[in-house]
């Protein structure tokens, strides 16, 4: 469905309008549906991403900061969703030995058991979110990059 027909809107004044309407709605659209898809693990999208980063660390510990710096939505407060993961087991906090300002964060058995059983599902709806075919995905991935150039 086009986005003037999701939105009810006349014809946009011009295409880049379009374009940036088209793009922050269809986030909405996307966020919305993965939110459904964790709900039944416990998980917001913003703590899945928490927990995919510390997965690409494992089995080293990061920072909080250095999460907050890979973090998807930079918006994200990583020091709460490290603390919501933490108090579902899924996290640990450690006081890092070099440096006791800082605090050490590594994913725990449940956080890694967690994303392993997510992991299909994941694929799946990905897949059937974007319903375009490879070669599309990949143009889609190329635009996509220039944009933010």
């Amino acid at each position: 469905m086009k986005i003037e027909e999701e939105i009810r809107q006349k014809p946009f004044k011009d295409v880049y309008t379009k374009a940036m309407v088209n793009l922050l709605y269809t986030h909405s659209y996307l966020v919305s549906r993965q939110s459904r898809l964790f709900k039944p693990y416990g998980l917001s999208p913003e703590q899945y991403n928490v927990l995919r980063i510390l997965r690409g660390k494992h089995p080293d510990p990061t920072t909080v900061s250095s999460i907050q710096d890979r973090m998807l939505n930079k918006m994200s407060n990583a020091s709460r969703l490290v603390e919501k993961l933490k108090q579902k087991g899924m996290v640990e906090r450690k006081e890092c030995a070099e440096d006791r300002r800082q605090v050490d964060i590594t994913i725990t058995d449940k956080g890694l058991e967690t994303l392993s059983r997510l992991e299909n599902e994941v694929k799946l709806f990905n897949k059937d979110s974007i319903q375009l075919s490879e070669e599309e995905a990949i143009q889609l991935n190329g635009l996509l990059d220039k944009l933010r150039g």
